[in-house]
């Protein structure tokens, strides 16, 4: 079986979820396309770098992301950390021809990640972007059944994606919450993915209207490194940092292909965890996903009797998407780590057969572009226009 050889280059919460998928990712895909080789991991410091190569097995680590992408050695250049990085990173990538799979969002501006992609199409590398949600086997049944017409024509599609980690206001100043360095805040980091399953599973977003709000302009100053998202301790003591990124946004949105619908995003949803959801309606039945309920798809069709008429559950397992590679009974469990193996697999398998794989940067790169609309309504109380990734003036891409 063929290597490839991998650095990862993040230690933190998204390094651990990516550590794990490329151990795990030959156990469930056999045989695998290839065997990626955890060669390298790398954070800011020798010390953070040596605890990450420890704690997730890599062979390696090093403080120098520059040095370790100059190694002829490296096949995969992994990024998985904060977003201010994710483009001169990504660029050197490429110029050094390495293959790139990156963390969403792709960069903090739709600017970095046309550059980002322009410089990918220039070194012909293959790219893939973290957006791991589309790897949940009940949504790529969704996709299926659409695709195959089970809904008919879609009409409207609502998708929400609310938590609850950050509603404390003395949460810690993390820099998911400094502009400099995320770039926007519920937007980019969460309502990000359902701009891309709405992509994914109804077209293209052609103009949004949007109302953004910031609830906590300011948070107590994190005292240590990592993000540990709702894990971080809480003080009301101490100097308090500025918050200034949007925490909740909704957009109402229509498609380049007739339909309409809303996207909703918040940090202060209290007793919501990591509640994503969809509910597509069309003109032969609807379709809900909850991924609090992963292994479940809601559907409801119009050709149902009368008397049976309603939302049934479908479990996923063997005989749905990714199936035969996972568990051999419905409904046994699918994790957030499985998302993450599957994501890895397709990806590694683009790079071996030399193709491409979606989410990649040209879809990192739309998704950036209906962030930015959605923020720009949010300032201007407008309907903005999303341009389309091809025809964008960010980059030659």
């Amino acid at each position: 079986m063929q290597d490839i050889n991998i650095a990862m280059i993040g230690g933190g919460f998204m390094g651990k979820a990516h550590s794990l998928a490329y151990a795990a990712m030959p156990m469930f895909f056999s045989p695998a396309p290839a065997r990626p080789v955890k060669k390298i991991v790398v954070d800011v410091t020798d010390d953070l770098a040596r605890a990450a190569s420890e704690r997730y097995a890599w062979e390696g680590y090093s403080s120098d992301w520059r040095a370790v992408i100059a190694d002829p050695s490296i096949d995969v250049i992994d990024i998985a950390t904060p977003n201010n990085s994710h483009a001169e990173i990504a660029i050197a990538a490429a110029e050094a021809g390495k293959h790139i799979i990156c963390e969403k969002p792709l960069a903090p501006t739709a600017e970095e990640a046309g550059r980002m992609l322009a410089a990918a199409k220039k070194a012909d590398v293959v790219t893939a972007v973290a957006f791991n949600y589309r790897r949940t086997p009940a949504v790529a049944l969704a996709k299926k059944y659409i695709d195959e017409g089970a809904i008919g024509k879609i009409l409207n599609f609502r998708g929400t994606y609310l938590q609850d980690w950050s509603a404390d206001p003395n949460s810690p100043l993390s820099w998911r919450f400094q502009k400099k360095v995320a770039g926007s805040g519920a937007v980019g980091d969460i309502g990000s993915h359902v701009v891309d399953l709405a992509r994914y599973l109804v077209g293209e977003i052609s103009a949004v209207t949007s109302v953004v709000s910031n609830f906590i302009p300011s948070r107590p100053l994190q005292s240590g490194g990592f993000d540990n998202l709702g894990a971080s301790n809480t003080s009301d003591d101490g100097p308090r940092g500025e918050v200034d990124v949007d925490d909740e946004a909704m957009s109402l949105v229509r498609f380049a292909n007739g339909a309409v619908g809303s996207i909703e995003a918040t940090r202060n949803a209290w007793g919501r965890n990591n509640y994503i959801t969809f509910e597509i309606h069309g003109t032969e039945g609807s379709i809900f996903f909850n991924y609090e309920n992963r292994d479940e798809l809601k559907v409801a069709f119009k050709k149902d009797a009368g008397d049976r008429r309603g939302f049934r559950t479908v479990y996923t397992g063997p005989n749905t998407p990714y199936g035969e590679s996972l568990w051999p009974i419905p409904a046994l469990g699918i994790g957030y780590g499985e998302t993450k193996i599957i994501e890895a697999h397709d990806f590694i398998k683009a790079v071996v057969e030399g193709g491409t794989v979606s989410p990649n940067f040209t879809d990192g790169y739309q998704a950036a572009l209906v962030d930015e609309a959605i923020l720009e309504s949010g300032r201007t109380g407008q309907w903005v226009s999303v341009p389309d990734a091809a025809t964008a003036n960010h980059a030659d891409v």
